[in-house]
């Protein structure tokens, strides 16, 4: 999970999602607001709903190789997913912001689960199922939003076991905002253990064939290297082998020889 830089949605969607809010917000009370959102959202998220094919191109944009999942960076991404569960927090069901583009897995593993951060500590505040429809206790979010944090701040991905952790050197708050995340979206899925370590060859072999080539190369076929290595899948891995390169010898040898693979 990467920070994403986000493009704009145009001003006709943001015109169109921000009526549709209004349609939640105008409901008398809490419980109200929230059928609201669980009955509109699906009858607009819909392929001839104009907004939302500009919602939807617009995440594609965002994400990174072949339109993959934000959270595990593996599967495709193909389900506009709220950061903010629209059963908890209706008032953010149609704003572009609480918006990302995730797999069906993940988007079933997170469902309505969510925390916040209360009195120092992570309170969970996911509502049972027959559970009273009431708001949410308030708190900051206790899960990491990649439209907002930067996950590198949170996370750290081991490079022999390709499992991601909680980042060292971090306050106690932020490495349970970190181990809320991976559990909820269980990250260390077997799948994305053995898809973490073949994005990691694969970058590899794709700085050391940038290596290789680059003194004699044409420069359009050094900028086809980098341009694949900037599209790939699991971005995450390759921000990883920068931030650890000094830790691992061959990496630390590929890039003092390409030190511009930094910027990639």
């Amino acid at each position: 999970m990467i920070h994403l830089a986000d493009p704009g949605l145009d001003q006709a969607a943001s015109e169109q999602l921000a009526r549709y809010q209004r349609e939640v917000d105008e409901a008398t009370n809490y419980a109200d607001r929230v059928a609201r959102a669980k009955d509109l959202f699906p009858r607009r998220n819909r392929p001839s709903n104009a907004t939302f094919r500009s919602v939807r191109e617009t995440l594609t944009v965002m994400c990174s190789g072949a339109q993959r999942c934000v959270y595990c960076e593996d599967s495709v991404g193909d389900e506009v997913e709220h950061i903010q569960p629209k059963d908890l927090y209706p008032c953010l069901v149609f704003v572009w912001t609480n918006y990302v583009y995730a797999c069906g897995t993940c988007n079933r593993a997170k469902s309505n689960r969510f925390s916040v951060v209360s009195n120092g500590g992570i309170a969970d505040v996911t509502r049972r199922r027959s559970a009273p429809i009431v708001r949410p206790r308030a708190g900051a979010p206790a899960f990491i939003n990649p439209r907002v944090d930067n996950p590198m701040d949170y996370l750290h991905l081991d490079l022999a076991t390709f499992v991601v952790v909680p980042r060292g050197g971090v306050d106690d708050l932020h490495q349970q905002k970190a181990g809320f995340t991976i559990e909820t979206l269980k990250l260390n899925r077997d799948v994305l253990l053995a898809a973490r370590q073949t994005a990691y060859n694969s970058y590899r072999s794709g700085l050391f064939e940038y290596v290789r080539q680059s003194p004699d190369a044409p420069t359009d076929e050094l900028a086809a290297l980098i341009q694949h290595v900037r599209t790939m899948p699991h971005p995450t891995v390759w921000a990883e082998m920068k931030r650890q390169r000094t830790s691992v010898a061959d990496l630390d040898d590929l890039f003092r020889q390409a030190p511009e693979a930094m910027q990639w």
